[in-house]
């Protein structure tokens, strides 16, 4: 028993990094993420007999992770994001400046969804879970999950365009 309690162990810490970049993309605050990350560890670790399935850890993380989030929110209104520098290597600095503004933009557009689409974005688009294991995890059934994740593309998709015609326009300005 106590060599599988340190292998689990092992195993939820080390998807503390992938659930520190989750829980940032859903909140967009360091300080929050970390929080939640370290709440969901814990949580993890005081529930470890609840995992059934050792294959699905991540999974189970993740839930517990929105879980952490959901009860967040239901104690505190949200805190406004800190703005985050980037920093750019091997790049002239007109394309880090480019490159930056554009991932300031998608990261402000992502910011600006509701939280079930940004969480499902986020699951599906940067974590790569399935519906299914995305449905699970946010406790929804797959038909909310894939209508999220369309409603969020079109909105990230339209407002994405229009900030590229907008660059467009200001280059042919500066020419």
């Amino acid at each position: 028993m106590f060599g599988a309690s340190t292998r689990l162990r092992a195993q939820v810490e080390a998807q503390r990094e992938p659930l520190y970049r989750l829980a940032y993309s859903w909140c967009h605050d360091a300080g929050l993420a970390d929080d939640l990350v370290q709440e969901t560890l814990l949580r993890a670790l005081d529930r470890a007999a609840q995992l059934a399935d050792p294959q699905r850890l991540r999974g189970w993380l993740c839930a517990i992770l929105a879980n952490c989030l959901k009860d967040h929110f239901r104690r505190a209104r949200p805190l406004e994001p800190l703005d985050e520098e980037m920093a750019a290597h091997g790049q002239s600095p007109e394309a880090a400046s480019a490159s930056a503004q554009l991932a300031a933009r998608v990261r402000a557009e992502i910011e600006r969804l509701p939280l079930g689409q940004r969480q499902v974005v986020t699951l599906i688009d940067l974590e790569g879970f399935s519906y299914a294991e995305v449905g699970q995890i946010l406790e929804v059934p797959v038909g909310t999950v894939m209508s999220r994740l369309c409603r969020a593309r079109e909105a990230l998709r339209a407002r994405l365009m229009d900030f590229a015609a907008e660059q467009h326009d200001n280059v042919r300005r500066l020419r």
